[in-house]
């Protein structure tokens, strides 16, 4: 009987966990982006709001309202050649505490010859006792650009939280040209809070970030690093395999976003998009 109880539980659970799966590819016509095929299911959804310029924008919304253990959400981007295309968010995703299993997203992100692609979501804000496993795999062809960050929020300070325990895995894949040129994993678990707060990992902070940005030389390294004595957190860039990498550290996520504007309007001349400036 409890074997029937504890499956019968396990089935609900299931039932009731939300899943969302979006693929889309855009394409240059007569010198403009446009969209061309479009696939939806589930509770992810995304919109193309008005044309800005040659490129086109596109917005994610998640109408589950969050993610929750055991939710599963994927997202396929493929940029014609010639095409410009920026993505964004509605709103910061939150990663709320799970009591099952891990919530997984995956992300693949693709880009032809002579494309660029500005992937710039709003922040992700893991709630305590979160857990969450997402994967980026970026494949560009030679030629192609690419403007990436990420921001990842242990908790929301300025309501008194923090994350304390569990779970968060970001595995990330660059391919330039079909060859590997970037590849890292990073891993918290347990007590994360009590990790956080050591020297080597964040030293205190609660939010942390990272832009990837290709091209990239050491040309506009030194650009960026003309910013330092403004930046409110730690921001340290580099460059190597022919791109750029800022990585961020803050005690608060305000600090950190205003620190990522900074960077990122430094290393491209393509316009944040306008819900980062709202």
């Amino acid at each position: 009987m409890r074997t029937d109880t504890t499956s019968a539980a396990s089935a609900i659970f299931a039932a009731n966990r939300a899943q969302g799966s979006v693929t889309f590819d855009v394409h240059q016509a007569e010198g403009v982006t446009r969209r061309n095929r479009l696939h939806e299911s589930g509770s992810l959804r995304v919109r193309f709001p008005s044309r800005e310029a040659e490129g086109l924008s596109a917005v994610f919304v998640n109408t589950a309202g969050g993610i929750a253990g055991g939710d599963r959400f994927d997202i396929d981007i493929a940029v014609g050649e010639g095409a410009n295309l920026a993505v964004t968010t509605a709103a910061a995703e939150k990663i709320y505490r799970a009591q099952g299993p891990t919530a997984v997203v995956n992300i693949t992100l693709k880009a032809a010859a002579g494309a660029h692609l500005s992937w710039l979501p709003q922040e992700t804000i893991l709630f305590d006792r979160a857990r969450v496993s997402r994967r980026i795999d970026i494949d560009l062809a030679e030629g192609a650009s690419l403007l990436l960050c990420e921001i990842v929020v242990f908790g929301r300070s300025a309501m008194g939280e923090r994350m304390m325990r569990g779970e968060f895995v970001d595995r990330w894949r660059l391919r330039r040209g079909g060859r590997l040129v970037f590849a890292e994993t990073v891993r918290l678990d347990g007590e994360v809070g009590a990790k956080l707060t050591r020297p080597a990992v964040a030293n205190g902070g609660v939010a942390i970030g990272t832009a990837l940005i290709v091209p990239g030389d050491e040309a506009l390294v030194e650009r960026i690093r003309e910013l330092s004595n403004s930046f409110g957190g730690e921001v340290g860039i580099s460059c190597w395999n022919g791109f750029a990498m800022a990585r961020f550290c803050a005690q608060d996520a305000a600090r950190l976003r205003a620190d990522m504007m900074a960077v990122l309007g430094r290393a491209s001349e393509t316009p944040l998009p306008r819900l980062w400036l709202a």
